[in-house]
């Protein structure tokens, strides 16, 4: 064998140490699913059945538990059962004068911030509880597709059960889920009514 030849030989037989004959590392286990919201979270208030049957039932619920006379403590715990307890709930929010003035030449924009259900709760009650509130829908516009569904709430606030007139109106935008026999809120979004942005007929009752 010529030199060539033994050069040759040598390379392919070094093929398989430094090629297709390396050991290959093991592949990485894939993790394991994460375990879901409702899952994760065995200790969750339980809902009322009543409340949470149907999608009427459920957005009655959440209007029911933020409701009620000053100086009366809000059902929380009930409150907690209707969502998802990684629900989140938002309101658009628009630039005030009194924001930071905006970085370079970005102008303010409308923002929001997603609260848990938590920081819901300690945020809404002290005021609910201070001035008193009262929510109602005066109109719900459904969308339903299988196992999600969307309500367009058109609501009214009052300080007083029996205000002749509402103090605010707007649109809460309830994203919903269903879970065998009852339904979880996933998500409230809401805007409020102003002068320039009325609430459109489609969306009264």
């Amino acid at each position: 064998m010529n030199v060539g030849c033994r050069v040759a030989v040598g390379l392919v037989l070094a093929l398989p140490m430094v090629g297709f004959g390396q050991a290959v590392a093991p592949a990485a286990p894939q993790a394991a699913a994460p375990l879901g919201s409702i899952a994760s979270h065995p200790d969750w208030p339980v809902a009322k059945p009543e409340d949470v049957k149907s999608i009427d039932a459920i957005i009655a619920a959440v209007y029911e538990c933020i409701s009620g006379p000053a100086g009366k403590q809000r059902d929380w715990e009930r409150f907690r059962s209707l969502m998802l307890p990684d629900g989140r709930l938002m309101a658009v929010r628009e630039p005030r004068a009194t924001d930071p003035k905006p970085v370079g030449a970005r102008q303010a924009h409308n923002d929001t911030t997603p609260w848990s259900v938590e920081q819901y709760v300690a945020r809404a009650n002290t005021g609910m509880v201070t001035s008193g509130f009262f929510e109602r829908a005066i109109a719900n516009k459904v969308e339903a597709y299988a196992n999600m569904a969307e309500v367009w709430s058109t609501y009214e606030s009052r300080r007083n059960k029996d205000d002749a007139k509402p103090f605010a109106r707007g649109i809460n935008s309830f994203h919903l889920m269903k879970d065998g026999d009852r339904y979880w809120i996933v998500q409230i979004f809401w805007d409020a009514e102003r002068a320039e942005t009325p609430i459109p007929g489609k969306y009264l009752p």
